[in-house]
Order: C-alpha cells, then structure tokens, then sequence
C-alpha cells in the first residue's frame, strides 16, 4: 500500500492510497477459497470446486465485497500511518479499479485538531445558591393548587367573563354547503373561556353572554387544522349556555394536603421546600456550570472542524424546530438567528472537544454501571415498553453513545470543579432564576398570541448551555372546534 499525501489545508487533508493489484488479487482468492467450501454447486464436492469455476459465477461479487474490504482496511492504515485522527468519516472516491489492476483511490478528511489545554486547576468561581423561604414555598402551593381548580356556580346573573367555564351544548356546520360535518356537535360540554382550546374566535363570542343565551357563533378553521376538510373553512355554531360555572382555587389547609397524600399540611409545605431546594439546587449547578464553561470557552480558542460544526447546527436548529412545532409556530430561523445559532454550535463543538481531551488527559470513565443506571432511567419514561427501550440501546451503540456523552461531560466538569476555588454566594430566589436566558442555549420562538393553541407549556429554552455531544472514551378528534397541539 502506497499513501501520498496530496493536500494539507488547515484541518483539511486529502490524501491518495494505492493498493496494489496483487494483494486485491490475493484477497479475492482467498474469499473465493473460503466460498468454495460452502457452496453446492452440481458435479462438485465442498471444497473442490475449480477455483476457475469460482471465479466464473462469484467474481464479480466477490470483487466488489472485497473493495469495500479493502478500502476500509488500508483508509484505517493510512491515517494511523499518517498519525491523523478524522473528525468525522472520512469521504472516499475511487479513482481507479479494474480486474488486474490497482486500486486507487482518494480520501478527503477533517481531522481533530492538537488541542494544547490551559491551566484549568485555578478556577475562581461563584456558586449563587438560595433556599426555599415562605414566599417561595406558597408560590410552588400557588402552582399546585392552580392545577387543581374547581368551580361553582356564578351567584346572581352576570355575564360570563374570561377565566369562567360554561356549560354549553353547540352543532356546527360548514358555512358554504350548510352541512354539518362529523364530530361538530357536543352537549354538556364543559370550555373554559380564555382558555384557547377551541378554534380562534370560538371562546370570545361568549364572553358577555349569560346563562340561558342562544349564540350563533361564526368563525373560521385555521389553514393548519387537522383535518383537511375543515382547514381553512368558514363555520357557524349553534350555541346554547346552560350554566356559567367560576373557577375556585383549592383551599390550602389540611384537608387539601391529604388529597395529595401527605399527613397535614405541615407534612406538604415541608415536601413542597425539599422538592423546591433540589429545582434551586439545579438552577445554582446550571450557572455555576456556565461560568465554569465560559472560563474554559475563553482560555481555548482554536480551529475546529467545519464538518463538526455544520452537524452541531443540524442538531440545534432541528431541536429549535421541534419546540416551535410544540408551540404551533411554522417559521425558519432569521439570518441573524442562525448566525446566532451558528456561534452555538461552534461553541459547542470546542468546549466538548476540550472536556474531551481534559477527561482523557485524567483517566476519566463512565463505567458500565453509570451508564446501565442511564438506560434503566430512559426506559422508565416508557411504561409497559422497557423491554423495546432495552433492545433499542442494546442494538444502537450510536444511540448508547448519546446517554454516555452527558454522564461523560459531568463527571469531566466535577472533576474540574474539585481542583477549582468555589465561594458560595447566598442571592435572592428571583436573582438565581432570573437571567435565565443568558446562556446560550437556543430559543424557540414564542406563538403569536392570535394563533395560540392549547399546547402544553414548556420551558423557553430548547437546551442548555452545553458543550457539544462527543463520545466519551470508551471503557463506551373530534373535527369540531376544538383543536389541540399535538
């Protein structure tokens, strides 16, 4: 095997390879030597089938099996030779190969870069940390209680008002065909105004109205609605108001603490206040990561793989879409969003190279039982599927790869922190949640509010801060008005 080196351009290198006729030739009759014994062939015992014969029915396949062989043999032992490292797979064209002749061929490769790292032992960090005070306890029971709402009926006459449920029974159709299409009817149904769990325009038109009212109400089935042969059409609703019904919050005694399984309600607030300290526990690790990040961000500024860097976007603007898709918002990042994103990506790609190369500098592992730990979690999130979660990862080592890479980077990441000078600094609660946007994680766009959907609320960040992946070494309806975000 020959190897030239034909480029060098930065991390860039193509390199040529050429293997020789007679050593694809001796490959070829030793896979058709080793096919010869299996083969049943009429006239011929196992194993004595004229190497001619073999050659005749089974040369071509063998040929080609035998250059894929070939080629991923000698690329492996041109860059260990050539002391490269690819950042990614390699990209191989044949430039030549007949029956008889060398094979040639050309491989382009981006690889990791030298990465000298920078005293990381003296890290001065700041660890902002609060406790969960009274204030903080009855916000989370405000939160609590605020899931668990009931309602009563209005006393007096007043009109509905949003935040109010009514009672109502409705039969829709279409307005151009005055047909009443399936599911567009509904008695005793229970909406809570302003609640956008109907179609645009639906709930507003009973704002204002009382009990015992008959509203024809008009609106049109968004462009995006499920079904395609409401989407986009003009309805009218038949609307009865049989009750207005107000909404109670839960009255936080004693009572409403055994409805949640605790003894009283000293019992609750007392749970409520672990479970608090852990979410500002997280928050506290969050930014003390960051800053820990930032420093190292800041100390190794080099040259990284493009390839790595444009797959890192690919990931980030793909999670940016899926959480603009939970909120029902149908755009592309702006230009100056994707510069943005880009920068992300490229951060990304140098902190994971640089915990990286920290972790492996210190004999740092993910050992088997932290990782099987990882996989036990993740199935757990599927009741009743644990044993297709299992065979999935045991199957998927680049699936496996993607739950070792962030117990890899933490264990990396407290490594360091127990080398660095930590001061504990007690804040306020708002001040360790706030400015939570000034990581750069990326955002999802936010729904406007005139197309806004029932979806579920999640958190505006579409990820942490966070280094990119790297693996570490290895040891690893109704068609009615309403319409809900899937």
């Amino acid at each position: 095997m020959q190897v030239k080196q034909l480029k060098q351009d930065g991390l860039n290198h193509e390199l040529e390879v050429t293997v020789g006729a007679d050593e694809i030739a001796n490959h070829v009759d030793t896979r058709l030597s080793e096919l010869s014994k299996t083969v049943k062939i009429p006239g011929f015992r196992p194993g004595k089938v004229p190497m001619s014969l073999m050659k005749q029915k089974y040369g071509k396949a063998v040929m080609g099996e035998v250059l894929e062989s070939a080629v991923n043999d000698s690329s492996l032992q041109a860059m260990k030779d050539q002391e490269i490292t690819p950042a990614l797979q390699p990209k191989i064209e044949v430039k030549s190969f007949d029956e008889g002749k060398d094979l040639i061929y050309t491989m382009n490769i981006e690889v990791l870069p030298k990465i000298k790292i920078k005293d990381y032992k003296g890290f001065k960090l700041t660890k902002q940390v609060a406790k969960a005070d009274d204030a903080a306890i009855d916000e989370a029971l405000g939160r609590i209680t605020s899931m668990r709402k009931s309602s009563k009926p209005i006393e007096g006459k007043r009109a509905a008002k949003s935040g109010d449920t009514v009672v109502i029974d409705f039969d829709g159709r279409t307005a151009d065909d005055d047909v009443k299409q399936p599911g567009m009817a509904a008695e005793g149904h229970n909406l809570e105004l302003g609640s956008n769990s109907f179609i645009p325009g639906f709930e507003e038109q009973l704002v204002g109205k009382k009990a015992g009212d008959k509203v024809e109400v008009k609106v049109q089935f968004p462009e995006e609605y499920g079904s395609a042969e409401l989407a986009g059409r003009d309805a009218i609703f038949d609307v009865e108001i049989h009750e207005i019904r107000e909404t109670v919050d839960a009255e936080i005694d004693d009572e409403f603490a055994k409805s949640l399984g605790m003894d009283d309600l000293e019992a609750l607030r007392k749970a409520v206040a672990e479970q608090t300290n852990q979410e500002f526990d997280s928050h506290s690790r969050l930014k003390l990561k960051k800053e820990l990040l930032d420093q190292l961000d800041e100390g190794h500024q080099f040259e990284i793989p493009q390839g790595m860097k444009d797959l890192e976007l690919q990931n980030i603007l793909q999670q940016v879409k899926m959480d603009n898709q939970q909120r029902g918002v149908d755009e592309e990042p702006t230009e100056e969003e994707t510069a943005e994103l880009t920068d992300i990506a490229g951060r990304r790609v140098r902190l994971g190279l640089v915990l990286s190369e920290i972790g492996k500098e210190n004999n740092i592992q993910v050992a088997d039982a932290e990782l099987q730990k990882a996989v036990i979690t993740e199935a757990q999130k599927y009741p009743g599927q644990e044993k297709e979660v299992f065979d999935y990862f045991a199957k998927n080592r680049e699936a496996l790869e993607s739950l070792r890479a962030p117990i890899y980077e933490d264990k990396v990441v407290d490594f360091i922190l127990e080398l660095a000078t930590v001061t504990e600094k007690e804040v306020t609660v708002e001040e360790l949640t706030a400015d939570e946007d000034a990581d750069d994680a990326p955002k999802a766009k936010k729904k406007p509010a005139a197309k806004k959907k029932a979806a579920p609320k999640k958190d505006d960040k579409a990820s942490d801060d966070k280094p990119a992946a790297k693996k570490a070494p290895a040891e690893k309806k109704k068609a009615a008005p309403k319409k809900k975000a899937s």
